[in-house]
């Protein structure tokens, strides 16, 4: 029997995470935290007796945060295989991208007919934390600021039905995301005066213009991605 690889050391933004008291949801989010920028490797092993050692949590919360781990397509729960972290692979890439293409230019659309004021400034302000990343060649930051612009067009929008939607498939995609700012950096370039566009056209009240330009930026990136993952999942993946 293969013994499991033994999980990271916690990822630089998770230091302040304390045991006493966790709830389920706050391991998960550690945890989905370090599936996202891939400390826990696509299709690794976890168990929760590793889990429950390592943070001095019982297994009733660890098996509860699998749980909601398994819901966002973040690990494959499997009576055969165990639990392991959800693989990457183009056909999970073109199924997940699909989706963004239309949900995310819907919210683009959507955005630029709604946004107020404040959405605008907050904007703006995540445009230019960006911008410092990148001048600072920071990839990790300069993707948590894009998460953010895009959550924030997401709240222009007023869409609560929307927002879930894109929720339900936002965790999958980050990491697909991560993975080509980290394995192209120069995709921040790219992404940058995209985002840019984006946010003028949803100030001039442009609603097919930020859908396209949205659509365009998801597309590319895809291509860019599509090369960097396997075309199958890897053995270990989905039964």
């Amino acid at each position: 029997m293969s013994v499991p690889s033994p999980l990271p050391s916690a990822p630089a933004e998770a230091v302040g995470f304390r045991p006493s008291g966790v709830l389920a949801q706050e391991l998960a989010r550690f945890l989905e935290s370090a599936i996202v920028f891939c400390d826990l490797a696509p299709g690794e092993r976890l168990t929760e007796e590793d889990v429950s050692a390592r943070y001095g949590i019982s297994r009733s919360p660890v098996r509860e945060a699998f749980r909601l781990l398994a819901a966002d397509g973040l690990v494959i729960l499997s009576a055969r295989r165990g639990i392991r972290v959800a693989p990457v692979s183009r056909r999970d890439l073109a199924e997940v991208q699909g989706c963004r293409v239309e949900l995310e230019g819907l919210a683009a659309a959507q955005a630029a007919e709604r946004a107020e004021a404040a959405d605008l400034r907050a904007l703006k302000d995540v445009l230019d934390r960006m911008e410092a990343a990148l001048a600072a060649e920071d990839v990790r930051e300069y993707f948590s600021q894009n998460v953010a612009f895009t959550a924030r067009v997401h709240q222009a929008t007023g869409n609560v039905t929307l927002r879930r939607l894109l929720d339900g498939i936002g965790k999958q995609a980050l990491r697909y995301r991560y993975i080509a700012y980290q394995k192209l950096p120069e995709l921040m370039r790219v992404s940058l005066p995209g985002n840019r566009r984006i946010l003028a056209a949803i100030r001039a009240r442009e609603p097919e213009r930020a859908r396209d330009i949205t659509a365009t930026l998801i597309r590319n990136a895809w291509k860019a991605i599509e090369p960097l993952v396997p075309a199958e999942p890897a053995e270990g993946g989905p039964p």
